[in-house]
């Protein structure tokens, strides 16, 4: 017997030291630090009515990046040319602590009075408005306008592994795209020269080298390329050569010629 009450003592004991060294655990809740209304965003431009433009979260405590249409940008304040006249829609997504959010703020571009980067009249020309249209450059048997490349890299954009135009060019080949910035950034995809156009819009992020394509397609889209991105390899007054990383259709690169119509 006093075995057994030697045993339970030991057992009780052991049981008060292992409760004695569990830890306290105070758990932790986030929470917001105000609401969506509470959250100031404010919009200024350098000149009246002017498209340099400063967007600023300006509330404490809320952290976020701002979509300015034109790029991503992952910080509370920045300021940009923006290219398109007519209302902007500016978006700003963030977390109030618990919880997260968006918000918007419109600013009224009437002039271009600042210049904007070389790319977008090489795209759209000196008549942002009135846009340009492109068209494959195909010279003919022989000419590189649109091919597989190898993936990964726009480095090898220009390296060809099947002049495909050769003898398999896209249904849209005799096809044409337009780009303006007549009150949005507006793109048109025709298959045929003479045909309906279909119409989307576009993003160029001059910073990241990449041509996105919303809504429609961009000739020869053929070669796959569901998301519409596409790489910059080139983009002067008479040319241009965008390079898709890899198709989900052949599993390889491939790359498109373009010149202005």
């Amino acid at each position: 017997m006093k075995i057994n009450k030697i045993t339970y003592l030991i057992i009780a004991s052991l049981m008060l030291v292992f409760s004695a060294c569990e830890p306290i655990v105070e758990e932790d809740h986030l929470e917001n630090s105000t609401n969506v209304d509470g959250v100031k965003l404010v919009a200024t431009q350098s000149t009246p009515g002017g498209n340099e433009i400063t967007i600023d979260m300006m509330t404490p405590g809320v952290t976020g990046y701002w979509d300015y249409n034109l790029g991503k940008a992952l910080t509370n304040k920045i300021k940009f040319i923006y290219p398109i006249p007519g209302k902007a829609t500016f978006t700003y997504t963030g977390t109030l602590g618990a919880e997260f959010f968006t918000k918007t703020i419109n600013v009224q571009v009437d002039k271009l009075d600042h210049a904007l980067d070389q790319d977008w009249y090489d795209l759209v020309s000196t008549n942002t408005a009135a846009g340009k249209t492109w068209v494959f450059d195909n010279q003919g048997s022989g000419s590189l306008w649109w091919f597989m490349s190898p993936p990964g890299s726009p480095d090898g954009a220009m390296s060809v592994w099947w002049n495909a135009g050769d003898c398999c060019g896209p249904s849209d080949a005799n096809g044409k795209m337009h780009f303006d910035l007549a009150g949005a950034a507006n793109y048109t995809h025709y298959e045929t020269k003479t045909g309906t156009g279909v119409k989307g819009s576009f993003v160029l992020d001059v910073a990241n080298k990449k041509l996105i394509v919303k809504g429609t397609t961009m000739l020869g889209s053929a070669a796959g390329n569901k998301d519409g991105v596409y790489t910059i390899v080139t983009l002067t007054t008479d040319k241009m050569v965008l390079y898709l990383s890899n198709s989900e259709t052949y599993g390889t690169g491939w790359t498109f010629v373009f010149r202005p119509e």
